[in-house]
């Protein structure tokens, strides 16, 4: 299997770190994994490309490159220039610090990437890793995810829908705020949405005197909905979420067009 993995903490992030494991793991000693990845963090870009300007892309080593562009410009890169002549069969994206649960999924890069190559018809998984009081501060973060993204991501590959498609399902696994002896098992869940709090800005003065706005966080430990993402999350389970990029919301369309016509002069 040729796997490409990106993320959107950066080429240097102890994130892709874990993931080049559980790719090399998945790949076999047979297969391949080429990595692409942001030169420069790029949390919080979505699914934006650099449509409007040219990107630099260096080769650091075999099979590693690093570009001056977003999560779904790396993957784009990927597939028409750095794999061109040979494609991957998997794109992986992440392991993110921090969640991309809940409303998180709107604004990740890690998603972006993971959308772009459902997008380009390929199969496509996120994975980020929750942070927490419990594992914040453990020698390694990541040990969750670094324990368990590998027998996850097989499990899905063997049992997952992968049927090609108008926008093809991809999809998005958090590992809990836990150390990995502490999981509790895996979950199926939907999107959550946190309750009360929100993304903002913060003013602050330069020493200069001018003004700057800061984007800040809400808080992450709220719990959302049961059988959601984040609340299987803080109870201690893995989250797998199947998506899709289609936005319709399509409870809503045939009771939208039946209103229209009845307002219809």
């Amino acid at each position: 299997m040729r796997i490409l993995i990106t993320n959107d903490d950066g080429i240097n992030a102890p994130g892709l770190k874990v993931l080049e494991r559980i790719a090399a793991d998945i790949a076999g000693p047979t297969g391949e994994v080429w990595t692409v990845a942001p030169a420069f963090e790029q949390s919080g870009v979505g699914h934006a490309i650099s449509y409007t300007h040219p990107m630099m892309i260096a080769e650091l080593g075999p099979r590693r490159f690093a570009a001056e562009g977003s999560p779904a410009d790396c993957v784009l890169a990927g597939l028409y220039d750095v794999m061109a002549a040979n494609p991957p069969d998997l794109v992986l994206s992440g392991v993110n610090r921090g969640n991309n649960a809940a409303e998180n999924v709107l604004y990740s890069g890690t998603i972006g990437a993971a959308i772009e190559a459902a997008l380009q018809g390929l199969p496509a998984i996120a994975l980020s890793q929750f942070l927490g009081p419990a594992n914040a501060h453990l020698p390694d973060p990541f040990e969750a995810a670094a324990t368990h993204g590998t027998a996850l991501v097989r499990r899905l590959l063997d049992h997952g829908n992968w049927e090609a498609g108008d926008y093809r399902l991809f999809y998005n696994v958090n590992f809990p705020p836990v150390p990995a002896d502490k999981v509790t098992g895996t979950e199926v869940t939907v999107q959550g949405y946190r309750r009360d709090t929100s993304f903002s800005v913060e003013p602050h003065l330069s020493p200069s005197g001018r003004r700057f706005l800061w984007i800040k966080g809400g808080a992450q430990q709220i719990a959302t909905l049961p059988g959601s993402d984040a609340a299987a999350n803080l109870a201690g389970a893995i989250s797998v979420t199947p998506m899709r990029a289609d936005l319709t919301a399509h409870d809503h369309v045939a009771a939208l067009a039946r209103r229209l016509q009845d307002a219809a002069p």
